[in-house]
């Protein structure tokens, strides 16, 4: 199973690609985990990176694609298919990842977008920067990514969509009602 997962920040990428790469026994790839810990352990990537992130702007497409053809090589070596959260964030990045995914033959077989409204996603990420200490959680920084997401990110839906791989489940009910969509959905995509 190779499921892309699409959705604004705050929806629950994190915990529903958890979810599936359990159920699976796929790796999870979150490749905003992956820059952040780059940040906390200060490489050289980590300081490219860093005022990109604190202003809540997308990180550059070199960067992440280069972060991604790295995962999705692991994930080929090592016999396994994935999910892929932070990935892509615009259509530029949806087409370059397409390619490098198609040239290790690792494309993906699903495209999850967890639908939410913004001021739920509003709430939600402000608790977590509350619990979390994130600097990326304060209200500006959340309405510019919310923004920015319903911008560039959102219209990439319909790429996926054309390609057939498109499944959305909203994702502002308890979690344990989206984990049970989630799967249902992708058990019948995999049958």
């Amino acid at each position: 199973m190779r499921v892309l997962m699409v959705a604004p920040p705050g929806a629950g990428k994190g915990t529903q690609g958890a979810v599936i790469a359990e159920h699976f026994h796929v790796r999870r790839i979150a490749v905003g985990d992956l820059l952040r810990r780059n940040v906390s352990e200060r490489t050289e990537l980590g300081e490219r990176v860093r005022t990109h992130l604190d202003r809540g702007e997308l990180v550059p497409d070199e960067i992440v694609l280069e972060l991604l053809r790295q995962a999705l090589n692991e994930a080929k070596v090592a016999g396994d298919g994935y999910v892929l959260d932070g990935i892509p964030r615009t259509m530029t990045q949806a087409l370059a990842a397409y390619r490098v995914a198609r040239s290790l033959d690792m494309t993906a077989d699903v495209a999850l977008h967890l639908r939410a409204d913004d001021e739920e996603l509003v709430g939600r990420l402000l608790k977590r920067g509350e619990v979390e200490h994130r600097t990326d959680d304060t209200e500006p920084v959340i309405r510019r990514r919310l923004k920015l997401y319903r911008e560039v990110t959102e219209p990439v839906l319909a790429f996926y969509a054309r390609r057939g791989i498109l499944l959305t489940v909203d994702a502002t009910r308890p979690v344990e009602q989206v984990s049970a969509d989630v799967l249902a959905g992708l058990a019948a995509r995999a049958a």
